[in-house]
Order: structure tokens, then C-alpha cells, then sequence
């Protein structure tokens, strides 16, 4: 017998780290930089977050705290195939993924399949059950003010019982 959950995950990183900025994987940006622990990638972020909560194990900050220094630079594609494999761990299959990126001026479109194909790999999906999805805040909040960028990403899960 199997059972479908949800998880909901978000993740947001002001601008001024290091170049490049990387979502999914991908280089989107090569002349800025997120300001984060990892390699700032929000859209790993979200999906790992979605994949822990859908499975009850918490989130991105219990297994792999800022305050350490081993995921200083971490490739969050690797993170993100981590927590999936903490998921198998309790008979959890994933299902789909659905995220929003959430930028005023990081432009996805021209990446989305590579995108597409960075999550689909670490989650161990087929492209077609991963969606990646832009918007921005139309000039409002600390997004629209072009201090950072955020993304959102729910996770559907089989569990087996």
C-alpha cells in the first residue's frame, strides 16, 4: 500500500556573493554572485527542503548547518541528491516536482530545460515530471528591489507503507 504526500520548500539568497549565480545546476548569471554557505543554489535549496518535509526529516539547516564548514562552497545539486537518498532511506519514491523561481532581473527562460535536467538528474526524475516555472515581484519587496532572488518548490512523494 502506498501513500502520497506533499512537501513545500523556499529558499532565498541576497545577491553579493561570489560569481556565478547557479540555479538548478546551471550557470545563470556569471557576473554575480548569491551570498550564501553553499553555492547559493535557491532552486536546490527549495526541492531539498520539499523533499525533508514531505518525508518528515526536517530541513536543509538540520543536516547541513551554515555553521559548519564542510558545505562551505557545496554543490547543492549534491545536497539535493543527498536528502533524496535519506528519503529512499524511509521508502519514499518522488513523484513530481514543481518550482517558481522568484527574481526581478535572473533570467530563466533561456535555461529552463538545462534547469529541467540539473533537478531531474539529482532527484532521480525523468525531466517530464520536473516543471520550472519564473515570476518576479513586480518591482515590490526586497526581490523586486533586485536584492536578491528566491525560489519555491513543492514535491509530491509515494511513501510505502
Amino acid at each position: 500500500m502506498a501513500e502520497t504526500r506533499v512537501g513545500l520548500g523556499f529558499d532565498v539568497h541576497r545577491f553579493g556573493g561570489p560569481p556565478p549565480i547557479v540555479v538548478g545546476g546551471v550557470v545563470v548569471d556569471a557576473g554575480r554572485g548569491l551570498d550564501a554557505t553553499s553555492d547559493g543554489d535557491v532552486v536546490a535549496h527549495a526541492v531539498a527542503d520539499a523533499v525533508l518535509g514531505a518525508t518528515n526529516l526536517g530541513d536543509l539547516g538540520t543536516h547541513f548547518p551554515s555553521s559548519d564548514e564542510r558545505w562551505g562552497g557545496a554543490d547543492s545539486l549534491d545536497l539535493l541528491s543527498e536528502c533524496v537518498r535519506m528519503a529512499r532511506e524511509r521508502f519514499v519514491d518522488l513523484v513530481a516536482v514543481d518550482v517558481t523561481v522568484i527574481s526581478q532581473s535572473v533570467q530563466v527562460g533561456p535555461y529552463r530545460e538545462a534547469i529541467r535536467s540539473g533537478i531531474a538528474g539529482a532527484v532521480g526524475l525523468s525531466p517530464d515530471r520536473v516543471s520550472i516555472k519564473a515570476t518576479s515581484t513586480d518591482h515590490i519587496g526586497s526581490i523586486g528591489r533586485d536584492e536578491g532572488m528566491a525560489a519555491m518548490a513543492v514535491v509530491t512523494v509515494s511513501v510505502d507503507l
